[in-house]
């Protein structure tokens, strides 16, 4: 048996109740509305948040970043520290909610990658440098994160392989250069690092650049479709990232579920609850996981419009504060999952190594022949709410 009772970061990547990000436009600040919603999230025994400021209106101008927006920032950081709440500072916003963030220095004319031009280059370290040491004396700011699933942004920022890894390696440097010891320097990407044959980010970014390995679990990947919303391979998939993540990299390496929710019509309401607590169950059981970070914190308005439909009832709480079904089930469930043991696990190897050839990364994406055996072999008979996940092998341990 293995004793659980461990240290399990708990927290929520925050989304605000009143204008979405763009509150970050705000002339002032709105104080209470921030102090607001992170009562809420206070409210559920939560220990920390992910924010999200936006890159182009915090540098603008490739040799400007603007001294007003970084406090703001600060203020956020403080308001949380009020509460007893860590940060993360994601730093690069890039992307949100299927909409791309970037500054008109990187636009129109001038057409810059981000990963590869040289001034674009320039310019991100500027905005990292700047950030990171205006920020890092926070005594609550944990983690700085590169950015959100920077890896959305390629199709717009021809990349390849050497080009996305150099890149993250880089910024990471600078975040360590100007942060605390104690605090972490993370590289967050979506999970098609994992599973798309041509995808020009390596599992390898995720499990060796940065201080730990950060998972985003979505099952609307074709996840769900596989065996609906309460089935072990739908509900298993964030524990399947986790020991995926484990068998590409270090086996000790701390993994963070960074992004996890229940998107509708994946998740139906009704079932939500019931996925959260069962999702939680299966990836707490890998021992590695350091904490589970929910998206998100607040739905957004339906007054704005054109974000996909999945996107406006994420939030634990709803944008007039009532705390959500979902909300209650995460809170039971992460105190349940600091205290529970759980069986030693069954082990399959990996049938390619998708590392050192990425082209093979389909073997073992969602409703492959490998993921299904996965499923099969920690789900328990009877159809019982329980799973063990078992772990990941690497080929060249397997041979």
């Amino acid at each position: 048996m293995i004793d659980e009772e461990r240290p399990l970061r708990f927290g929520a990547n925050y989304v605000p109740s009143a204008g979405w990000f763009h509150s970050w436009l705000d002339l002032d600040l709105d104080r209470d509305a921030v102090a607001h919603d992170l009562d809420d999230i206070a409210s559920l025994g939560m220990d920390h948040v992910r924010i999200f400021p936006i890159w182009p209106w915090i540098q603008p101008n490739r040799s400007h970043v603007r001294a007003r927006a970084v406090a703001d920032v600060r203020t956020v950081i403080q308001l949380g520290a009020e509460r007893g709440l860590d940060v993360c500072v994601d730093l690069v916003q890039g992307h949100l909610s299927s909409f791309d963030f970037l500054p008109s220095w990187m636009l129109t004319w001038h057409q810059r990658s981000i990963f590869t031009d040289p001034d674009a280059r320039a310019g991100l370290r500027c905005y990292v440098e700047e950030l990171v040491r205006e920020l890092a004396p926070e005594p609550n700011v944990f983690a700085f994160t590169l950015g959100n699933e920077v890896n959305n942004l390629w199709p717009a920022n021809a990349t390849r392989f050497a080009a996305s890894t150099e890149w993250a390696q880089d910024l990471v440097e600078v975040v360590r250069e100007h942060a605390r010891a104690d605090q972490l320097a993370v590289h967050s990407l979506f999970d098609d690092a994992f599973y798309a044959p041509d995808h020009p980010f390596s599992p390898a970014d995720v499990t060796t650049i940065g201080d730990v390995s950060s998972v985003h679990s979505w099952v609307f990947n074709g996840t769900s479709r596989i065996d609906g919303p309460l089935g072990p391979a739908t509900t298993s998939h964030a524990a399947y990232l986790a020991r995926l993540a484990g068998a590409c990299g270090a086996p000790d390496r701390p993994v963070w579920l960074q992004e996890v929710g229940a998107p509708s019509p994946d998740i139906p309401t009704g079932a939500a609850p019931e996925f959260v607590r069962r999702t939680v169950e299966a990836v707490s059981a890998v021992p590695t996981l350091t904490g589970i970070t929910w998206w998100c914190s607040h739905d957004i308005d339906r007054r704005l419009a054109d974000f996909p439909e999945r996107e406006y009832d994420l939030g634990l709480f709803t944008v007039d504060h009532v705390a959500k079904p979902v909300a209650h089930a995460l809170r039971e469930a992460v105190e349940s999952a600091r205290h529970t043991k759980h069986e030693e696990p069954q082990s399959i190897p990996l049938p390619t190594d998708i590392v050192a050839d990425p082209s093979t990364r389909s073997l073992v994406a969602p409703g492959s022949d490998f993921h299904c055996a996965w499923v099969a072999l920690g789900a328990q008979p009877g159809g019982s709410r329980s799973f063990t996940p078992p772990l990941i092998t690497p080929t060249t341990i397997a041979q």
